[in-house]
């Protein structure tokens, strides 16, 4: 795995990932290439009571379909809205079955939790938590799974950026096939309430739709 952090780190990050390290890492899955009018908004770290479901609530008031890049551990603890998800027509995705940070876990111990999470997320998505992995551990995922980054980050994880500027990151620098980063977590709610929304309704005006990332889409 490149090391992304100039991309992901938690205070220092791109929002709009640079073609060029699109296509030096071309095993990753960075955007759809597609010329259809088409958005793919992600969401990572749920489920959880407080948020996932406002999330779906928004997502089928705009028509919309998303990925759910799921932790394990929250989707044992809250099956219910894991099958709504999946009843709603949302694609799910790996990410982990704790959270993990490929280059603070040793490759047999991270590879583990992600079988562990495969138990119960059963889709060849996998996204890794911070976008960090090993050269090994990709070797051995990406044998069995579509990894996936992305193309846009909202920034919704950073404390020093707020609801109106995740939006404007969003709105200036996705185009068709983008990949778009959120979280359905506790520390992004209140961005993402004001935030989701408008991304639906602005993009919809323009004529896009949002759709799931497809299961097996090989890049």
């Amino acid at each position: 795995m490149p090391k992304l952090s100039s991309l992901c780190h938690k205070d220092v990050y791109l929002v709009k990932t640079p073609y060029l390290v699109q296509a030096l890492w071309p095993h990753f899955l960075w955007r759809v290439p597609t010329r259809e009018p088409v958005l793919y908004l992600t969401f990572d770290d749920g489920p959880i009571p407080a948020v996932t479901p406002w999330v779906l609530d928004v997502l089928k008031k705009f028509c919309a379909k998303a990925t759910f890049f799921c932790v394990g551990e929250n989707v044992m603890r809250y099956p219910d809205i894991y099958r709504r998800i999946v009843a709603e027509g949302h694609r799910t995705g790996n990410h982990t079955y704790n959270h993990l940070d490929g280059w603070k876990t040793n490759t047999l111990d991270y590879l583990q939790n992600v079988h562990r999470c495969a138990q119960l997320v059963h889709s060849n998505l996998f996204r890794p938590p911070y976008g960090r992995l090993s050269p090994c551990q990709r070797a051995y995922l990406e044998r069995y799974y579509m990894i996936v980054l992305w193309d846009v980050l909202s920034g919704d994880f950073d404390r020093n950026t707020d609801a109106s500027q995740c939006l404007a990151n969003i709105l200036e620098n996705a185009e068709k096939g983008s990949i778009i980063v959120l979280h359905d977590n506790i520390k992004t709610a209140d961005k993402l309430r004001v935030v989701l929304p408008e991304v639906l309704r602005h993009f919809t005006q323009q004529g896009l739709r949002f759709e799931g990332l497809p299961q097996q889409f090989k890049a």
